[in-house]
């Protein structure tokens, strides 16, 4: 906003000044950070190596395991985690990425938990609470695959990149925009921010869904068992829809759909 100075003229904030400056600065670094994903073809934004994201994972492993009741090691259940993650990588594109010699795969002790996830680099793991629902082989493939997928598109070193952007942003809008007698300013640009991250987030899940299909698809699996997995989410969460909109992962029913084009886009 501009100010009137007592001599008649206006002059500019200092604040306005610098949250210019800010954003300049965090838009510049945002893109200059632009790379091609090799197995993706699409262009991401990310600010670090995959030497970093590998390192980052397995800094984080040891805490993941133990916040989530301890790895279960030496069964045939965490054998058969383990078999199925390391064909879904060695007989698939993901063996020619940067993290195909990284890739681990942990069963946790989790039964009340209906999870998987992945971290950085290649470490990925299930909960014994979603392995127990699984029907089959080629469910348990289908979630391994959408974890993997979420490692070789670099979803999570890309994630990061957008919130220091949205981060960036926020802080110098909250600093161009906040008005004293109106103290949500700050919040209303701060929840801005968090609504462009979770549309980032959908948009991953979605393409870890199509990159699990390719991974099933290459490994000898039935991509089609991936829409049970689906169902089997949806039944988890009790039937409680959460909107699409303001939800990190979408909806399971529109999930399937973008499953079933992927099934017809990779066996053609």
């Amino acid at each position: 906003m501009l100010r009137q100075n007592s001599g008649g003229g206006f002059r500019i904030p200092p604040t306005l000044i610098v949250a210019v400056v800010m954003a300049g600065f965090t838009l510049f670094k945002y893109c200059a950070s632009a790379t091609v994903n090799p197995l993706t073809g699409e262009k991401q934004h990310i600010a670090m190596s995959t030497e970093q994201e590998i390192a980052m994972g397995l800094q984080s492993a040891p805490q993941m395991i133990a916040e989530m009741g301890g790895e279960v090691k030496g069964t045939q259940a965490d054998a058969l985690v383990r078999q199925i993650g390391n064909e879904l990588v060695a007989s698939t594109e993901a063996a020619k990425t940067p993290y195909a010699e990284q890739f681990n795969f942990h069963l946790l002790n989790d039964p009340n938990t209906v999870n998987a996830f992945a971290l950085p680099g290649g470490q990925i793991f299930i909960t014994t609470g979603l392995l127990g629902r699984l029907e089959n082989k080629d469910q348990l493939a289908g979630v391994l695959g959408h974890e993997i997928g979420h490692v070789v598109a670099r979803h999570s070193a890309e994630k990061m990149a957008q919130m220091e952007l949205a981060q960036g942003l926020t802080g110098a809008v909250t600093m161009a925009t906040y008005d004293p007698s109106n103290p949500n300013s700050g919040y209303i640009a701060q929840s801005v921010a968090n609504m462009l991250q979770l549309k980032y987030g959908r948009s991953q899940e979605l393409q870890s869904d199509e990159l699990g299909v390719l991974l099933m698809l290459q490994a000898g699996y039935d991509p089609e068992q991936l829409i049970g997995v689906m169902e089997i989410l949806k039944q988890a969460s009790g039937g409680q829809k959460v909107p699409e909109f303001q939800s990190s992962h979408p909806d399971p029913e529109n999930r399937k759909e973008h499953i079933r084009a992927a099934i017809e886009k990779y066996k053609k």
